[in-house]
């Protein structure tokens, strides 16, 4: 791999970890909050199995969320990722 795609990969990563970050920081400064108190509820009322459920739930949904968000931002701002051809070299 020449230093020309290294460069492109770090780049990308670099961006993609900054996108990443400041979206969870998003999440736990807007979302978090609001979440607190149902959860809570759930935990408190013996709820154990639902309040498990709910938190496997919200783990799967966030990951989805913030990849689906990430992979919208790097291609609208056109970053270069390394096609199959350029991976075998």
């Amino acid at each position: 791999m020449n230093k020309q795609k290294l460069r492109i990969l770090a780049r990308t990563l670099a961006l993609e970890l900054a996108g990443y970050g400041l979206l969870v920081a998003a999440y736990a400064a807007f979302v978090a909050p609001r979440l607190e108190k149902p959860l809570a509820q759930l935990f408190n009322n013996d709820n154990l199995i639902v309040y498990a459920f709910a938190g496997l739930g919200l783990i799967v949904v966030q990951g989805l969320i913030l990849d689906a968000v990430t992979s919208f931002l790097v291609s609208q701002l056109h970053l270069d990722r390394l096609s199959p051809a350029d991976k075998e070299n």
